[in-house]
Order: structure tokens, then sequence, then C-alpha cells
């Protein structure tokens, strides 16, 4: 054997020995976020600086293997893990190659992503929606991994990766939803109550609770994410009369530590009085608030309506506990809906002339 030839055989064993190492590592990698994405969905995740998202995913994997890694390939793999943690992987589809027929892995991603999938568009059905209903609200609950909708006719439901489960099918109009994320509750609001719904507790332990009565039609509903009380959540509405209302709830208001305890208690509907929970309301309108939203990055809430003198309002949630005036802006013909961007400093709002926006800068 040639000097040349050993060193080409040489030169493959530690190519080979490179490759390998390589899988292990990126072996590594994909346990080590099957391992977080499993923490996030129950709520026990806390994020630090090894926080395995899509960018990190993606370099990791072209500084392991290089050009020959394709960026699809990379995206179809991540997006097969983030949508079912339990999905069976195996190391060459990183380079486009599956496993069996060709169309497999269409119809396995079809399989585990039931609702929604970026790369394919898909009509979801659901018996309990009911004709000529209307989705009122729609909310991410990026680290659940899971979407909440609350419909005009009443049906609150949430999507996931696992299929969806519906808590309520109620005769009043459901007008908003969000997510608490202390208690880690859903939260809905109808033309007179504030329902919470504890969706951790699965089949027959299902409980939601009816705070009412309300004294206007509320018409909006966020949370304010700014508290570190671990068994607090702020809930901020908005009504049909101008008015916008701060309501903080606590475990203790709805037992939820005791229902979690008892494993047999049956489904229940738990109607609670308003007058028990500690509810503070501000009128910053003159007409209906159309939407409610807490800047986190701003310490900040904004409201917008239809009101031509009291368009927007932003400021912090403290004024709604005093009489002191308010930042506030006017807008003919009022404003119906706003959001704020956090690179460019600017809140943009939206009224009711057509195509006319406004920008809110924040110096």
């Amino acid at each position: 054997m040639s000097e040349k030839d050993c060193d080409k055989e040489s030169c493959s064993a530690l190519e080979l020995l490179d490759f390998k190492n390589a899988l292990k590592q990126f072996q590594k990698l994909v346990e080590k976020m099957v391992t977080q994405k499993t923490k996030e969905r129950l709520g026990l995740y806390i994020k630090d600086d090894d926080e395995i998202d899509y960018d990190k995913f993606y370099t990791t994997t072209q500084t392991l293997f290089g050009a020959e890694v394709k960026d699809h390939n990379i995206k179809t793999f991540f997006r097969k893990i983030s949508n079912n943690l339990d999905a069976r992987t195996e190391w060459c589809e990183i380079f486009g190659y599956f496993i069996g027929e060709s169309d497999a892995m269409s119809s396995q991603m079809k399989e585990e992503n039931m609702v929604f999938l970026v790369s394919e568009k898909q009509q979801i059905t659901h018996a309990v929606v009911k004709r000529q209903d209307v989705l009122k609200g729609i909310v991410k609950v990026p680290h659940l991994d899971f979407t909440i909708t609350s419909s005009q006719k009443g049906v609150l439901t949430i999507f996931n990766n696992q299929g969806d489960q519906t808590a309520i099918n109620d005769t009043a109009w459901i007008t908003g939803c969000d997510f608490l994320p202390q208690l880690k509750c859903v939260v809905a609001v109808t033309e007179r109550t504030v329902i919470v719904w504890d969706y951790k507790s699965k089949g027959s332990q299902n409980n939601c609770f009816v705070i009412k009565p309300m004294e206007n039609g509320l018409l909006c509903v966020c949370t304010v994410t700014m508290s570190d009380h671990l068994a607090k959540d702020n809930i901020l509405m908005g009504d049909d009369k101008g008015y916008v209302h701060l309501l903080t709830v606590t475990s203790d208001h709805f037992g939820l530590k005791q229902s979690k305890s008892k494993g047999k208690k049956e489904s229940q509907l738990q109607v609670l009085d308003s007058k028990t929970f500690n509810i503070v309301k501000r009128k910053l309108h003159d007409d209906w608030v159309v939407k409610i939203k807490y800047i986190s990055d701003l310490n900040c809430f904004g409201s917008c309506s239809s009101d031509s003198i009291h368009s927007f309002v932003l400021d912090d949630i403290k004024r709604l506990e005093d009489n002191l005036p308010v930042k506030e802006f006017s807008v003919p013909k009022g404003v119906n809906a706003f959001t704020y961007c956090g690179k460019a400093k600017v809140i943009v709002t939206g009224g009711k002339y057509w195509g006319v926006f406004q920008e809110i800068v924040l110096l």
C-alpha cells in the first residue's frame, strides 16, 4: 500500500470520526431541545442564556454539519420536534432523507400538526362551533404552545397539538379572552360576566368560575403582565360606557389549590359574587372601549374608543385608582385598533377613516 493510499485512509477515518462526533453533539442538542419544550408546556421553564430557539438550533446544526445541510431541512426538522415532542426522528432527516415512502413525511406532518402548521393551509372544523358564529378573540400562548379562541355565541376553546378542548358552550356572547400567566387559567368576558377557566383540570374535573354581575357590558379584556406574585393576576377590561376596569384575582378566590388536590371533584360551573373581588374602574372614554392592551415595555396600558375626543389613552394603571389627568390623544371618528412596536418605539393606531393611520412616537 502506497503512502498516498495511507493518507487517504487516514483522512477518511478522521472524517468519519468527526462526523460521528457531530452526530453525538446533534443528538444532545435535540434531547436538550425536547427537555426545554416539555418544561415550557408544563409552565416550568425559566429562560436563560442556554435557551434553544430556532436561530440557535439553525446555527448549531450548520456548525456541526456545514453546507451539506439545507435551510428548509433544518426548518422541517425543528418544526417536527416543536409540534410533537414524542415524534420519532432520524439523523438522516436533517439531510433531507426520510425512511419509508416518499409521502410519509407529508402524511406524518399532517397527523402531528392537527391545528396550525405554517407551511400548510388547513381548515379547522369543530362540532361545537355554532352556525354563523364569529370569533371575537384569538390569543397565542407561545410558552405553552397553544392558542385560545372565543366566539360570539359563547364557545371558548383551546387549540393545541394534541387536538382541542372546549370549556364553555353558553348562550352569552363572549367578547374577548386572554391567558392568566400566574394562575395559569383562561379568562374571558361576556356582556355582564367574567369567566375564569381552570383548563388544566381534565375531564370530569373541569372547573369554570363565573364572576357576576358586572355593571356594564364588557367588550374587551387583557392581562397585566407585570405581576410577580405567583398566585395573583391583574385583569384589565373595557365596557360599553367608556369605563376601564382593573380586576385583581388570586388563587384563593377560586380555590384552585384545593380543586387540584381532590381527584374526584365533579365538573362544575361556580358562580362568584363580583362584590367579593377588588375591582376599580375609571371612565376614560365617552363611547365604547373597543380594545385594551397592557404594554409591558412601557409599563402602561392602552385603551381606544370611537370617541373623537378621548380616542386613545396611554398611561400607568395607577391612574385607574385616582383622578389625576391621563395621557390621551384625539383622533377624528376615534380609534378602532392599535399596536406597539418596541424596536421603533412607536404606537400605530387605526380609525374609521379608510387608509388613515396615525403614529404616536414615544421618546
